[in-house]
């Protein structure tokens, strides 16, 4: 079933005094990218948010922001480094006598420089806050994957009527090419009679041969059963699992090159005018097509 590629998630887990929070949006876009928001002690976990996600979805933009918050601040897995704090101080120091200024160096000034705070990386009050984030964020990854379905549905609805429309004009444009042929074919007839007085040298054999090439660039059938192939086909993608987003976007393409050829054939004002609706049918598709994954 084709998804769309906008939705909106939030994900929020509690466990052991730490809160997860996780929003996650997604918009159009022709490639699969990635914007993050993480806390810093998950500065190195960018690579593990962006597998999630690529395990869920192949296009969009899509925006994540994680928070976590504890509630035993004691607990919050950062330290000091003591050594740097101690030579940023020594030189905020060197460079206060240096330049002659009486102000003195306060702990503010310190907490400029971010080596002075570190991250425990690899503890494992890291793990912790991980496994918690993770579950945050897999709950707000179920959401949009449930609102880009729901939307999905929408536009699978619109497109199936759009393709049923374009069906029957197909079927309208065959009908009219296919009955138009022995009024063509009269009308050769008596052309041909006009121009020759001795109806007896008129080459039956030729007349016919003229007939069947007239035919071959008046007949639309072979571009009208291309057509229906297409449609079929683009039905039938609907409901692969696979994103089927970029192979429809083809598929619209080819359409609208067999409206072209038919435009191009048909040498017919009603024929001309049903191309018209069918190409304007296929720009909404098109339209459509940018929001599916």
């Amino acid at each position: 079933m084709i998804s769309s590629m906008t939705g909106y998630g939030r994900g929020e887990v509690t466990e052991e005094q730490i809160t997860a929070v996780a929003e996650v949006r997604s918009v159009n876009s022709r490639y699969f990218e990635v914007t993050s928001k993480l806390p810093r002690t998950m500065s190195l976990r960018e690579n593990e948010v962006k597998e999630l996600l690529r395990a869920k979805f192949v296009r969009g933009k899509i925006n994540v922001v994680l928070s976590i918050t504890h509630e035993n601040t004691n607990e919050v897995p950062l330290k000091i480094n003591t050594t740097a704090a101690k030579s940023f101080y020594k030189l905020l120091n060197d460079l206060r006598k240096a330049v002659k200024i009486q102000e003195k160096i306060k702990l503010e000034h310190l907490l400029n420089f971010p080596e002075v705070i570190e991250i425990n990386e690899f503890e494992k009050g890291d793990e912790r806050e991980w496994l918690i984030a993770k579950e945050s964020l897999n709950k707000a990854l179920d959401e949009v994957v449930l609102m880009r379905r729901h939307e999905g549905g929408e536009l699978l609805n619109d497109l199936l009527q759009r393709i049923k429309r374009i069906d029957e004009m197909i079927d309208q444009i065959e009908t009219i090419s296919r009955d138009r042929l022995p009024e063509e074919r009269k009308r050769l007839e008596e052309r041909v009679k006009e121009l020759v007085n001795d109806q007896s040298v008129i080459d039956s054999n030729r007349l016919e041969l003229e007939f069947a090439l007239m035919v071959d660039k008046l007949d639309t059938t072979e571009e009208c059963v291309r057509f229906r192939s297409h449609n079929k086909y683009f039905v039938k993608s609907f409901y692969n699992e696979e994103a089927a987003g970029r192979k429809l976007n083809f598929l619209t393409q080819e359409m609208n090159r067999e409206a072209n050829t038919i435009g191009a054939k048909a040498n017919n004002a009603e024929i001309a005018h049903l191309v018209i609706v069918i190409k304007e049918e296929l720009e909404k598709i098109r339209e459509q097509l940018q929001n599916i994954e």
